[in-house]
């Protein structure tokens, strides 16, 4: 039941439903944390861990795998908990538009108390080493305290939020952080707008909260629509904020450690590499714009939300592939293009890097259209590399089969296109240092060739519906 004295998107009201999370003691900060974690993601049904006890800290706690099984990602999407992975994607197609729709009837209501407000720290008492940040990899640069954070930032015309979850690193011994906002999504066109007219952008910064902001800070939520506001029209309440008092950005009343302060175009610190989404560390230390941090609220032994990445699969590849998969197939229909049967985003390629798609074929071309379409979505146009479409008797979700089919129904030189100068990512391992981050992305028709599919070479298996009838008959053997 409902904590009421919880605000709305408390983490900690989170993780009285969560269920299927595991109590972990005295695991160290530095690197313990971060392996223990990446092997729970391994495993065939990936728990959520919270650390307490954590080695140096008399409190503070970190939980990592919020959104790591299809049962608590119903939760956060409040869509249900209980689900397959196929039934989550389906019951969250359509949604995203109609969140985004209603999103303006849940504006944010500001509050003049919640827990949050019970320690506030400002000027030289700040110090984000007080809580146990851990550092998640090996090589990583230093300590990161922002990887299931969520980031506010605002344009300066219209005033509209935006919540984006950019990497972290702790800086100046625990008195400032960098942000590393991702060249041209909505909160980096916020920051370079406010340098542009002010010559400083205002930024506040929660580190713990209901992992629904994990998720909208992730996903490309339309320009214009606050995620703030998305998280209201999702939860079906609208989102309780305290308005920072220097900044006057609004910081989630449900969380449990927040920071403000203000980024100016020549306040920058080295940070990196961290091990990031695709698998592979993020090159060498490089400038980044750093946080001036004025304010400091946290709650008593307050909860980080870890969301540390890396090699698939990683703490939040399995929302990303769930999300994608759903935002992809419902961007597809939306064009009118006919025949969509189902989209998948996979979690091997970070929910973003391979996408495979399932057509019924209606016309010659269908198949090519469909992919290079699929290419350009909205919701796979950012570092995708490789669109395989095939056939309604594939499922796009099982690698098996969409290998098979790459394998038995292209031909590389007519089937393969390679579209060029597309949208890339400075995490790219491919990219060369300091070269501008475009990418080339190939499109795969492995369907039957549209001339051939009544002359097509008949796949050697049995009717699904005998199948079936004989599993049934003989359990006994196949279980």
């Amino acid at each position: 039941m409902k904590d009421k004295s919880e605000p709305l998107l408390s983490l900690r009201t989170f993780l009285a439903e969560a269920g299927d999370v595991r109590d972990v003691r005295g695991a160290h900060w530095d690197l313990e944390i971060g392996a223990i974690a990446e092997l729970s993601y391994r495993m065939p049904q990936p728990p959520a861990l919270l650390f307490d006890d954590i080695t140096g800290y008399p409190s503070g706690r970190v939980l990592t795998g919020s959104t790591g099984s299809p049962r608590r990602l119903g939760l956060t999407l409040r869509l249900g908990a209980d689900h397959t992975d196929e039934s989550l994607v389906a019951a969250l197609r359509g949604k995203p538009a109609q969140w985004a729709a209603a999103a303006k009837d849940f504006p944010i209501r500001p509050v003049t108390d919640a827990p949050l407000l019970a320690n506030e720290i400002t000027g030289e008492a700040i110090n984000l080493l007080d809580f146990p940040v851990p550092r998640w990899h090996e090589h990583d640069g230093g300590r990161f305290i922002g990887t299931g954070c969520l980031v506010v930032t605002s344009d300066p015309e219209t005033g509209v939020h935006n919540g984006g979850c950019y990497r972290m690193e702790v800086q100046d011994d625990g008195r400032s952080a960098t942000v590393a906002a991702v060249p041209g999504k909505h909160g980096a066109q916020h920051i370079a707008a406010w340098f542009a007219r002010h010559g400083r952008a205002p930024v506040t910064v929660s580190f713990g909260h209901d992992p629904l902001l994990l998720a909208l800070g992730g996903t490309e939520v339309p320009l214009g629509v606050s995620e703030l506001e998305y998280a209201g029209a999702v939860a079906g309440e609208r989102v309780p904020v305290v308005l920072g008092p220097d900044t006057g950005l609004p910081i989630p009343a449900g969380s449990e450690l927040t920071v403000e302060g203000w980024l100016r175009p020549g306040l920058t610190r080295e940070e990196g590499p961290f091990g990031e989404w695709t698998g592979y560390y993020s090159g060498a230390r490089r400038a980044d714009l750093c946080l001036e941090i004025t304010r400091l609220y946290h709650r008593d032994d307050p909860i980080l939300l870890g969301a540390p990445p890396g090699r698939p699969p990683h703490d939040y590849s399995y929302m990303r592939t769930v999300l994608k998969s759903a935002m992809i197939h419902d961007e597809l229909v939306s064009t009118g293009v006919p025949g969509i049967v189902k989209a998948w985003a996979h979690e091997a390629g970070g929910g973003r890097l391979f996408v495979g798609v399932a057509i019924e074929q209606k016309y010659a071309g269908h198949a090519r259209q469909v992919g290079h379409l699929t290419a350009q979505l909205p919701a796979a146009a950012y570092m995708n590399r490789y669109v395989v479409v095939v056939d309604a008797d594939i499922d796009p979700a099982d690698l098996d089969q969409l290998v098979w089919a790459i394998s038995t129904r292209t031909d590389p030189a007519e089937d393969i296109e390679v579209q060029r100068r597309t949208r890339g990512s400075r995490l790219d391992p491919m990219l060369p240092g300091g070269a501008t981050p475009f990418n080339s992305r190939a499109v795969i028709d492995a369907c039957r060739p549209w001339e051939r599919l009544a002359s097509f070479p008949r796949v050697a298996e049995s009717d699904p519906a005998y199948l079936a009838e004989v599993r049934a008959r003989w359990a006994g053997v196949l279980g």
